[in-house]
């Protein structure tokens, strides 16, 4: 199928008629931004959608969309991570979606779909982590969280996160995040790092947080991080 002006607003009026009231009032809540529209369209059916329209003609689609609501930015994300396109055309397409991204769902969600990046150097991330733009910085934190944490990437990983300076909230929460799951995978390693690192109080104490929520580490290793807050 071949979007027009037309097709697409028709498509978007389905998407309305479909909505379910209930999820749009709850994950509107979870987004805490009273600037994006939520149609109200739960995260399976986007990844259906998203598959569909990625075996047809996407660039017409991506043309189309206005990125007016949640669900429209969702679907030109997880899109990108479906098509089957090569590989200097896909991150052109990549960096032309960064500027939509405006909330951490948004986000995760398209990083959880770029599988990629599985085979991309760790030295491609390092436009988006020295941007301006918090939200392509979060972009790329998520990125190494979930394709890079290996143990010869683990000095990289921490001399990032000790470079990172934006003092935007998911920006420093995306960077708890990441030393949390590489604390999970490489205790001792993340461990030495948080007994020394350059991380601002908020992200160190956020990060041991993080490990101390976590199920996969055990009672005793949690009381022996609880000792490194600040």
């Amino acid at each position: 199928m071949t979007y027009t002006k037309e097709t697409y607003q028709n498509f978007i009026n389905e998407l309305y008629k479909n909505k379910d009231e209930k999820y749009k009032e709850f994950h509107s809540k979870l987004l805490k931004n009273e600037n994006i529209t939520v149609i109200g369209i739960r995260t399976p059916g986007l990844k259906k959608l998203a598959k569909e329209i990625s075996k047809n003609d996407y660039q017409s689609f991506i043309k189309q969309n206005t990125h007016k609501t949640y669900e429209e930015c969702i679907l030109h994300g997880l899109i990108l991570g479906y098509i089957k396109i090569d590989e200097k055309e896909l991150f052109k397409l990549i960096d032309d979606f960064i500027p939509y991204i405006d909330n951490w769902a948004t986000n995760d969600l398209t990083v959880s779909n770029l599988k990629i990046f599985k085979t991309i150097n760790i030295n491609k991330l390092n436009k988006y982590l020295k941007s301006n733009n918090p939200w392509e910085i979060r972009f790329g934190i998520t990125l190494l969280l979930s394709y890079y944490i290996k143990e010869e990437n683990l000095d990289k990983i921490f001399n990032i996160c000790d470079s990172i300076t934006s003092d935007h909230y998911y920006v420093k929460m995306a960077n708890s995040w990441l030393i949390s799951m590489c604390y999970i995978k490489y205790p001792k390693e993340t461990h030495k790092y948080l007994q020394k690192n350059n991380l601002d109080k908020f992200t160190h104490n956020k990060a041991i947080s993080k490990i101390c929520d976590s199920y996969k580490v055990s009672k005793k290793d949690k009381d022996e991080v609880r000792k490194l807050r600040i």
